[in-house]
């Protein structure tokens, strides 16, 4: 599928490295203005006063063209002259936060404080930044995701930061999501949207804080159009983070068919990885159509391959059947 102006309406739910990437992948497919990303609110956090938004600003410095490849967050170059400053004064510093980052977190909180939405506020940077897509926080609520762990409940990126995800997980909390509204702009969305793609993102820390937005769920279930879920596993493993770890922490299953589950009633297909095409009989023997790629998203020119061949695929999904039969 090549970029051009008849391009289909997409809705991506993404957070994290994984679901930046292939933001940046659907964003060279795709015509300008026809990508929506619905982005994972639920590990934002206040630092020396400030209103910090990782997901968003991993995604935001993605499709700038300005993210530190090598890490896969923040921005290339950055410094950490405030950071070390913060440090001498004997401030907490366990959240790497870059010069670049202060800034716009300055600002994000400047505008909150006089009242603006959040929706808003990242409206306009994106569109300082250049982005030809809509980068859509999945609520202007305050929802936190909180991890019941071994050690006791702690915030998320007090355990997934400063404690590196190293006590093991028992349940997660999405804290007030359930009587917390998804925007007006995420919920037309997903309603007017040809094709929604759940990203290769960690399900239970990134999508899951959005799918437990109050109405979200059911709102997804009951679209007329197709849903698609990208596998954030290589041959069974998570490339970056806890996720393989905590599906065998919380007794869920693992695996393709773990992520398939975490979508149960949501998805008509999923998308695999090569090395998990071992997982394919059992998935589609949960009524899931699938499809067998290579889902390692190395660099843009990958992500862009992949993107083509996930909306050329999900554009053939119609009322869970593909046309002209499985792929």
């Amino acid at each position: 599928m090549s970029k051009r102006t008849e391009s289909p309406r997409v809705t991506l739910l993404a957070g994290g490295v994984g679901g930046a990437r292939m933001a940046t992948g659907l964003c060279a497919a795709l015509a300008p203005g026809a990508l929506s990303i619905v982005a994972n609110i639920g590990d934002d956090e206040r630092f020396y006063g400030l209103h910090v938004s990782p997901d968003l600003d991993t995604i935001l410095y993605t499709l700038a063209g300005a993210v530190d490849v090598s890490q896969g967050w923040g921005v290339s170059g950055d410094t950490v002259r405030v950071l070390e400053t913060l440090l001498k004064l004997g401030a907490p510093a366990w959240m790497k936060l870059g010069d670049v980052d202060f800034a716009l977190h300055i600002y994000r909180s400047w505008r909150l404080a006089n009242g603006d939405r959040l929706t808003d506020i990242m409206s306009d940077v994106a569109l300082r930044m250049g982005l030809k897509c809509r980068l859509l926080p999945a609520t202007d609520g305050v929802v936190p995701t909180e991890v019941d762990t071994e050690e006791g409940v702690l915030r998320f990126q007090e355990w997934f930061v400063e404690r590196r995800s190293a006590p093991k997980v028992r349940r997660l909390y999405f804290k007030g999501a359930s009587t917390t509204e998804p925007t007006r702009e995420v919920r037309d969305a997903i309603g007017e949207a040809d094709i929604v793609i759940i990203a290769p993102s960690n399900p239970l820390l990134s999508i899951e804080p959005i799918l437990a937005l109050r109405g979200l769920r059911q709102r997804l279930a009951e679209r007329r159009t197709p849903c698609v879920a990208i596998s954030p596993l290589i041959n069974g493993r998570a490339v970056k983070g806890p996720l393989d770890r905590m599906l065998a922490d919380m007794g869920l299953p693992g695996g393709a068919v773990g992520i398939a589950e975490c979508y149960a009633g949501l998805i008509d297909g999923i998308v695999i990885d090569q090395s998990d095409a071992s997982e394919e009989a059992a998935l589609r023997n949960r009524g899931i159509k699938v499809l067998t790629a290579e889902t390692y998203i190395k660099e843009p020119e990958r992500s862009k391959s992949l993107a083509e061949l996930v909306l050329d695929w999900a554009g053939h999904l119609n009322a869970g059947a593909l046309a002209g039969g499985e792929q």
